[in-house]
């Protein structure tokens, strides 16, 4: 009897134990998948799932929101990926966040990453919305890309080893430039020569760059010759007309000389005039007595103008002049 009630009473402590596991078990199970929360349904079109499996941890920001609770493919390239995420954290994704699918490390399983977006005004997602994704490159995509680049590396050294091969034995431009002396000193020869042609062509450049810097642009004669088009068609006018200048001054001097030769030679009007003495004299005596019945022609105009016979008249005279001059 003794034995038969410890029996019952190891069953019941057995019993209440596994319940209690089985219960915790549930329990973390459940708030795992988010089975004891509220939770909002929000959806992604994808071209590729990379693997994903249904229970697979959603994540934003890297904080855990939630799980895949469906993954359908409805046609070609179209698969329609449902997350479960709880509601107290789905009112900070808005409508711009982007989601994508990638590892968790990078053995891992595989994590649906939503991103907050960059609008500032977009509003909080409701459930049934679908947002953005962002497609990323799968692993077999990049390990595809790196076994074609190791293919072609390959080849790029066996094209390398050929070439240095034939470079050693002297085949080729290259080769002959390596193991040619007499061509290796020609070319550092050459090498000297322009390193000296191109300090020079530097020293030229420097100081024309030196007198050009000189030049005021604003306000210097050179720089509007330089420059202005107007300016070199009239410059070149005004040696034009200089050369025409020139020549039409050549011509009157000749005429000058002419007329100096013949001044000395005794022949014209004016050497006659400067050189006969007696006409100088009877020319003096008639500007003389000129000027004489001038001041004597003068003193009798005043006389008349005293005379009662014609002050009316000079009176007249003066009234009409100072009548224009108000009227003027």
């Amino acid at each position: 009897m003794e034995k038969s009630n410890s029996q019952k009473i190891k069953v019941g402590i057995f019993v209440v134990v596994g319940t209690v596991l089985l219960i915790a078990a549930l329990y973390f199970i459940g708030s795992r998948q988010q089975m004891f929360s509220k939770n909002i349904d929000l959806y992604g079109v994808f071209e590729n799932a990379n693997g994903l499996q249904l229970g697979n941890n959603v994540r934003y920001s890297g904080v855990n929101v939630g799980t895949v609770s469906m993954i359908e493919m409805v046609e070609e390239g179209k698969i329609i990926v449902a997350m479960s995420v709880e509601e107290k954290t789905a009112f900070f994704i808005k409508k711009d966040a982007v989601a994508s699918i990638g590892s968790d490390g990078l053995v891992g399983s595989m994590v649906v990453n939503i991103l907050p977006g960059k609008d500032i005004k977009a509003g909080w997602v409701v459930s049934g919305d679908t947002i953005k994704i962002h497609s990323k490159v799968s692993t077999d995509e990049m390990l595809s890309t790196l076994n074609k680049t190791n293919e072609n590396a390959a080849l790029l050294t066996a094209d390398l080893l050929k070439i240095t091969n034939q470079i050693v034995a002297g085949k080729g431009t290259l080769g002959a430039l390596v193991s040619d002396s007499l061509i290796a000193k020609d070319i550092r020869q050459s090498a000297a020569e322009l390193k000296r042609m191109t300090s020079g062509a530097t020293h030229a450049i420097s100081q024309i760059n030196t007198i050009i810097s000189k030049i005021n642009y604003d306000e210097s004669a050179a720089a509007l010759l330089l420059s202005d088009t107007v300016s070199k068609n009239q410059i070149q006018k005004v040696f034009g007309n200089l050369e025409k200048s020139s020549a039409n001054i050549k011509e009157v001097t000749k005429t000058l000389d002419d007329y100096i030769n013949e001044i000395q030679s005794g022949k014209g009007t004016l050497n006659y005039v400067t050189q006969d003495e007696v006409l100088v004299q009877t020319i003096d005596s008639t500007m003389i007595n000129i000027k004489e019945a001038a001041e004597k022609l003068n003193e009798n105009m005043e006389a008349l103008k005293h005379n009662f016979l014609f002050r009316g008249y000079f009176r007249k005279l003066e009234r009409k002049e100072r009548k224009e001059a108000k009227e003027n």
